[in-house]
């Protein structure tokens, strides 16, 4: 698959300057209203009687600031966290030499926790419900049951498909939080947030132009933000205008939608080889080259929430929407 600047996947490069970038609390939090209203009340009400967090489960699509709301979780009930990932835990003794690490009220986050293989989410469930751990000790005749008293802690969940969590999982969460994609004026804001931790000066109207072609996504309005910024200290004075700011994101091919020359080439092989549809998932790969999951998963959903293409019992559909965005005469023109 191309490296995209449009995707809201994490890569090495964005781990490198997202840290610098990430609020540390919930007034520094932009965006996400309802979910920030909701945490204080549940933070400020866990501190009056001085508890642990009910545990938090985070789900959107990605890009949208679940690990960071994670860290501002921690900060804000003045506690450490460890972070993992549900990958990165395979065996039960993984998870107990994490959870018996923790201080009382620590919050542990784990990223994509929906990939948790099933024997560790049996082993979580007492954790989560009793701060208990039981562990099998041993093979065969003289194998034991020992079980390992946890302090409380938080348990913060981050995942972009919570249907693929188990029921048993999903019920132990007392909190559950779903992060929207962002709106046109919060990105803007933090375009600016984030060009001032950049120290680059730049125009609200270059700023509020970067924001629209963010795909709604945090992540996207930085990365392109910083190669917008490089543009402007190679080709003009370091200053980022809306002349500027048009001009890098031509070069980048990010187009005022957001869409890239993969979005571009998908639209247009759908219009110009099938009339616009219906056409299969699996012909559309085979036209681009592309991978048919990989359509699925990372092209498709932002082409469909925009309304650009129809999944239909035949096939996917060119909307007249992609028509007239991408200057095609409608089907009922030629």
């Amino acid at each position: 698959m191309d490296e995209r600047v449009v995707s809201s996947e994490v890569s090495n490069f964005d781990e490198q300057f997202e840290q610098s970038l990430r609020p540390q609390n919930l007034v520094q939090y932009i965006g996400q209203q309802k979910v920030k209203d909701n945490l204080k009340i549940f933070i400020e009400a866990a501190r009056m009687r001085e508890e642990s967090l009910d545990h938090v489960l985070l789900y959107g699509p990605p890009g949208l600031g679940k690990t960071t709301l994670a860290a501002v979780i921690a900060n804000e009930m003045n506690v450490q966290i460890r972070m993992t990932s549900g990958p990165a835990i395979e065996r039960p003794g993984d998870l107990a030499a994490i959870v018996s690490s923790l201080e009382p009220g620590d919050v542990l986050f784990i990223d994509e926790i929906h990939r948790l293989p099933r024997a560790i989410e049996e082993v979580l469930y007492p954790a989560m419900e009793d701060f208990c751990l039981d562990i099998v000790v041993g093979k065969g005749p003289a194998a034991r049951s020992v079980r390992l008293d946890l302090p409380p802690f938080t348990l913060v969940g981050a995942t972009t498909r919570a249907g693929a969590l188990s029921a048993p999982l999903r019920d132990r969460f007392g909190v559950l939080l779903r992060l929207e994609y962002y709106d046109e004026l919060s990105l803007t804001e933090i375009v600016c947030r984030s060009a001032v931790l950049f120290d680059v000066n730049i125009d609200k109207i270059a700023a509020r132009e970067i924001a629209r072609r963010s795909r709604g996504t945090p992540r996207v309005a930085n990365r392109l933000l910083k190669r917008v910024r490089d543009y402007a200290q190679v080709i003009g004075d370091g200053d980022i205008t809306l002349e500027m700011a048009q001009a890098a994101l031509e070069l980048l091919q990010v187009d005022p939608l957001g869409l890239d020359h993969i979005d571009h080439k998908l639209i247009s092989t759908m219009i110009e080889r099938f009339r616009g549809g219906p056409v299969g998932l699996d012909t559309i790969a085979a036209s681009i080259g592309e991978e048919s999951m990989t359509i699925e998963d990372v092209y498709e959903p932002y082409l469909m929430q925009i309304g650009f293409i129809q999944r239909t019992p035949r096939g996917r559909l060119a909307t007249t929407l992609a028509y007239e965005h991408f200057g095609y005469p409608l089907p009922s023109q030629t």
